[in-house]
């Protein structure tokens, strides 16, 4: 027999020091006091680490069955998430196909307003090219014929009158100096000057009986 301290016993059979207290109250070793300090005896024969090499084989087992199990929630949680991208796919699909649908009921719509359009304008369009330039065309008329018509009558009544615009063409005015004359008659109107003739939107003057020196020569 072999004496050992009870930690060289505990590294001889590979195990803890409380499990070599276990075995000394279970009676499966033998210890003695030798000054004071609890030996352990050990045959020599005893295999080293035996306990430790049992204890390794049921860690074993149970490893390999902790893989299996491990394997198999890894085999379903596998199969689940193939369905889950199944499954988005598919709604990906359908999602896709829905838009592509709502964009060309869209399409189709503006497409049907487009041509209402068109042909409201082609219908304006054909109602200003039958109808407006004849209705210009007579009132451009009736307005010329009413403005002869209205010379004919000032000049009857009067020899010496004549149109405010007649009038400064023949005297060579400018542009310019021709519009500020305009707006000095335009403001002797609204004053009811008697020397001045409104005949629809027409100024006439009497330069044989009037003076318009004040309005002109300024």
């Amino acid at each position: 027999m072999k004496k050992m301290s009870v930690a060289d016993a505990a590294a001889f059979f590979g195990v803890s020091r409380e499990a070599i207290h276990n075995r000394i109250r279970r009676g499966s070793l033998k210890s003695i006091m030798s000054d004071g300090v609890k030996m352990v005896l050990i045959d020599e024969t005893t295999p080293k680490k035996s306990p430790k090499s049992r204890q390794s084989a049921r860690v074993s087992s149970n490893d390999e069955r902790y893989y299996k199990l491990l394997e198999a929630q890894n085999a379903k949680l596998q199969e689940r998430v193939e369905t889950l991208e199944n499954e988005t796919r598919t709604l990906r699909d359908q999602k896709e196909q829905m838009l592509i649908e709502e964009r060309q009921k869209i399409e189709q719509i503006y497409r049907d307003k487009d041509e209402q359009l068109k042909n409201i304008l082609n219908t304006l369009s054909s109602k200003f090219m039958l109808g407006a330039p004849l209705e210009s065309q007579e009132e451009d008329d009736t307005l010329e014929a009413e403005t002869i018509e209205v010379e004919e009558c000032v000049d009857q009544s009067s020899s010496h009158t004549l149109s405010l615009k007649r009038y400064l063409k023949k005297e060579k005015f400018s542009e310019k100096k021709i519009q500020k004359i305009h707006k000095r008659f335009k403001k002797a109107l609204k004053s009811n000057d008697e020397r001045i003739i409104l005949i629809g939107k027409k100024i006439y003057i009497d330069p044989k009986k009037y003076d318009y020196n004040d309005l002109i020569k300024k």
